[in-house]
């Protein structure tokens, strides 16, 4: 694959988009739809702290431990994947109520299940919403965003799912420190927690507009414009149909619509690049901090009461690194910003190891990996974390735009599964430091991947995008 390392010129210029009315307007969209970001992080990360109570009040083994926590993964690669269908077929909005009702479902069933099996189905529910979600909301935000400010806006979600991971590791602490000696089945109250922002996503999506260029790919032109009026100046609004109308209409000459195009060279090579996003994502090893960083803490020489304390400070920096990421995302190419991110998390990766490998134990040793691993989830959520949802919410043409990002993210989960499948037994059997020295290997092959093959699409319309994507890899 060929480097991609410039970026052409936009082919139309469009008017300034200046603060108004319509600020505010597109401003609470954003609130409300990355709800189901919280709500993502919320429940892939609440399980951290609520292992051990869950593993102890149901009798889980080593096994079933590894299933319940891997089946919301599963859960969520097929989510994507129904999630991006059903997305362009029946609209960004549509989909993230429906989701809404499914979080609510998943939730109260993992709250009240009687056993692992019961616990594990209701997860794997509750994955389909996740999935869903990772899915569809990075593509609304992506079409409801305006060019210059589209990298900002799509962040706001990855923002929002580490907010929850966080949300997840306090509550999961203050939990446990207060009421975890005196009651029963505590890890239920910690799950039900999530069912406040999945409330708050459906009532809220009830009042917000139908993505425009989905409404344009339909040909709702009128009410595509109506929407634009409402988050755009009315002169960007004008600006914009007519650029999105155009696509729309050559579109419809080459007749790109639906799984067909996944055998038009240029659109798979495309699929092929946001799938290897995706899985180099996830083989950071990210989720192996946010599901087991209690555990990982535990062996490195942390007190159980201390280790759950001590994995707040993952979440804490995990919202510090993803909030900088927010403000440097339109400053900094994408391309350099990625490859920088993995060459900082392979940088970790070794001193962890290394860290293990070579000091011995006390608390030295186990302060000084907590260190490095807080510096590696700090490195990977200002950089690769966001950037990766970005660029796929950028990369795909409008109408197998959702289907397209479906597949990458049920690539970006199946890894994830990999990852929280065989971490416990690869720490067990290999330690820490071959752990993280394996990480290191992948993240050296990531950053191979990314200079080769990952385009630039900072500061370029996705029409703009989809005209120079069409050309370069025909």
């Amino acid at each position: 694959m060929r480097s991609t390392t410039d970026t052409p010129a936009p082919t139309s210029a469009l008017p300034a988009d200046r603060p108004g009315p319509h600020s505010r307007r597109l401003g609470l969209v954003v609130v409300v739809a990355t709800f189901g970001g919280l709500l993502f992080g919320y429940d892939t990360g609440v399980i951290n702290g609520a292992l051990a109570p869950l593993k102890e009040d149901l009798g889980l083994s080593s096994f079933t431990e590894g299933f319940v926590v891997s089946i919301l993964i599963i859960g969520a690669a097929f989510g994507a994947l129904a999630g991006g269908y059903f997305s362009d077929r029946y609209g960004r909005r549509h989909n993230i109520l429906v989701l809404a009702i499914v979080f609510v479902v998943g939730t109260l069933g993992c709250v009240v299940a009687p056993s692992w099996q019961v616990l594990a189905v209701f997860r794997f529910i509750l994955g389909l919403a996740v999935g869903g979600a990772s899915a569809t909301v990075p593509v609304y935000l992506a079409e409801v965003a305006p060019t210059e400010r589209r990298g900002g806006i799509v962040c706001r979600n990855e923002v929002m799912v580490v907010v929850g991971q966080l949300a997840a590791f306090v509550v999961n602490a203050v939990i446990f420190n207060v009421w975890g000696e005196s009651v029963d089945g505590i890890w239920r109250l910690m799950l039900l927690v999530a069912v406040l922002p999945a409330i708050a996503l459906f009532v809220g999506m009830l009042r917000m507009p139908e993505s425009p260029r989905w409404l344009v790919s339909r040909g709702r032109e009128n009410d595509a414009l109506a929407v634009l009026r409402q988050i755009r100046s009315p002169e960007r609004a004008e600006a914009e149909m007519d650029e999105v109308r155009r696509l729309a209409a050559e579109e419809e000459q080459t007749k790109t619509a639906g799984t067909i195009d996944l055998g038009v060279r240029w659109i798979r090579r495309l699929v092929l690049i946001g799938a290897g996003l995706g899985i180099a994502q996830q083989f950071t090893g990210i989720n192996s901090i946010m599901y087991y960083g209690t555990q990982l803490l535990a062996d490195a020489g942390f007190s159980a009461s201390s280790a759950i304390i001590a994995n707040t400070f993952n979440g804490v920096f995990s919202v510090i690194g993803m909030t900088i990421g927010l403000l440097l995302m339109n400053k900094i190419d994408r391309r350099k910003m990625l490859i920088a991110g993995f060459v900082a998390t392979t940088t970790f990766h070794l001193l962890v190891g290394l860290s293990a490998r070579l000091l011995p134990d006390g608390d030295a040793k186990s302060y000084l990996i907590l260190t490095f691993v807080v510096l590696f989830v700090f490195s990977m959520q200002a950089t690769i974390g966001p950037l990766v949802w970005v660029i796929l919410s950028e990369i795909f043409p409008l109408k197998i735009r959702s289907l397209a990002i479906g597949v990458s993210v049920f690539a970006l989960w199946i890894a994830n599964a990999v990852v929280a499948w065989a971490f416990p037994p690869v720490v067990q059997a290999l330690g820490i430091a071959n752990t993280f020295f394996a990480f290191a290997v992948l993240g050296v092959g990531a950053i191979w991947f990314v200079a080769r093959a990952v385009p630039e699409t900072r500061g370029t319309s996705l029409e703009e995008l989809e005209e120079r994507f069409s050309r370069q890899y025909a």
